[in-house]
């Protein structure tokens, strides 16, 4: 009866059931910023190219 009664127990106890629901929910956050780092990455990429492609090609004159 006393493993029946663990068994039960065992079962029944749903403190296990929180911290597995955080770890979904981390992965998925921790996927999606992942995915929207892909995503992003390359026109970041082509746009400080461009930045720095207009920066170096400006003139700076002085008139004195």
């Amino acid at each position: 009866m006393k493993l029946f009664n663990l068994i039960k127990s065992f079962r029944n106890d749903e403190d296990g059931a929180v911290t597995v629901d955080w770890v979904v929910l981390t992965a998925a956050i921790v996927g999606l910023g992942i995915a929207v780092l892909a995503a992003v990455s390359g026109g970041v990429e082509d746009l400080s190219t461009d930045i720095s492609n207009q920066l170096l090609s400006q003139e700076i004159t002085t008139s004195f």
